[in-house]
């Protein structure tokens, strides 16, 4: 089959693999349909994040058919059209009880092999997904198939973060980040109730986007963040942060629009070795923190109808589609923002 596979810092390569086979017999084989490129595989790409074995099939988010499954497997069956989330998940442990599908005690993230152990990525014709019943959500017939692929990631990762920033009628709350999880994350917190709603970024078709999902747009290119915020809450600062860069800046800036009290939501994925603020800053200020990988899996059900009632233009995010073959080429353009990317999907 055909894949991308990394091969070094920004070098992303189309080649033919091996196909993927049944290993466990709570396996399934996903022909994949739509696969996309995630702000999360730029750590890799860039290797900020290193230790991904040379040759690993990149990639997290997908819908597809299923193709073939494991003797196990229970509740998928061949031809179901499904999306997955990121990382698989038992659905019985612990944390997956819990609701914290993403620390599953047998769950892999897709496409993160390190020293020969790990799980190949979906950026591929085929992809072997472990646990199937617990991973696997059937779409129906009434979701599209971007929507749905959707629901693996980004909309449960930017969803999470709004979640997390516990947000109440009449609050003032800030969204750092308008890429694809920002926008999304826009969308959670507007279907939580925020109603004085900021989106910082400095990118002008992403700022276009957040004030279309409903957020005050904020280009910190052109006007100071943490100044416009103090004077739009008599000096205070904001109820809750979201941040959904994973940047030093991002969190310096966080800390710089949170009033004392307030919460700050990390779902952006941070790879340098410390906060670009200090405990004592966070003590001084009485912050409630939260961060973590988004349980996407836990929260497929609940986007669900959100996605299902199309009172979003979700799909506005993808402003390009690719075929497999040009994925090397879509990673240059997401990686540098070229023609006005927000988000590439890929078709194998």
């Amino acid at each position: 089959m055909l894949a991308l596979t990394f091969h070094g810092e920004e070098t992303i390569q189309c080649e033919t693999v091996a196909d993927p086979e049944i290993l466990d017999a709570r396996d399934a084989i996903v022909a994949v349909s739509s696969t996309a490129i995630c702000g999360s595989d730029l750590h890799v790409y860039h290797c900020r994040e290193k230790g991904l074995d040379m040759g690993t099939t990149m990639g997290h988010e997908f819908t597809g058919t299923v193709v073939e499954i494991g003797s196990a497997v229970q509740n998928i069956r061949k031809g179901d059209r499904v999306v997955s989330p990121f990382t698989t998940s038992c659905g019985s442990c612990f944390y997956c009880r819990a609701g914290l599908t993403c620390r599953c005690t047998q769950g892999a993230l897709f496409g993160w092999v390190e020293g020969g152990q790990g799980l190949q990525g979906a950026q591929a014709q085929y992809v072997r997904v472990p646990l199937a019943d617990g991973s696997l959500f059937p779409l129906p017939e009434d979701v599209g198939e971007e929507e749905g692929l959707l629901l693996g990631d980004i909309l449960a990762t930017g969803y999470f973060a709004a979640d997390g920033a516990g947000i109440k009628p009449g609050g003032t709350y800030v969204v750092l980040g308008c890429g694809p999880v920002g926008l999304m994350g826009i969308v959670g917190a507007r279907e939580l109730g925020a109603e004085r709603l900021y989106a910082v970024d400095c990118i002008p078709e992403r700022l276009t986007l957040a004030q279309s999902y409903g957020a005050i747009p904020i280009d910190f290119s052109k006007q100071d963040p943490a100044e416009l915020i103090r004077e739009t809450t008599q000096g205070l600062g904001a109820d809750a942060v979201m941040e959904l860069v994973g940047s030093a800046s991002a969190s310096r800036l966080a800390m710089d629009l949170i009033r004392p009290g307030g919460t700050i939501s990390i779902a952006g994925v941070h790879t340098e070795p410390h906060f670009a603020f200090s405990p004592g800053e966070a003590y001084d200020k009485n912050i409630t923190l939260r961060i973590g990988r988004c349980p996407a899996r836990f929260y497929m059900e609940r986007l669900l109808p959100l996605v299902r009632q199309r009172k979003y233009d979700l799909g506005a995010i993808f402003s390009h589609r690719l075929p497999l073959q040009q994925g090397a080429e879509g990673y240059d353009i997401f990686a540098k923002r070229l023609q006005c990317c927000t988000k590439v999907i890929l078709k194998p």
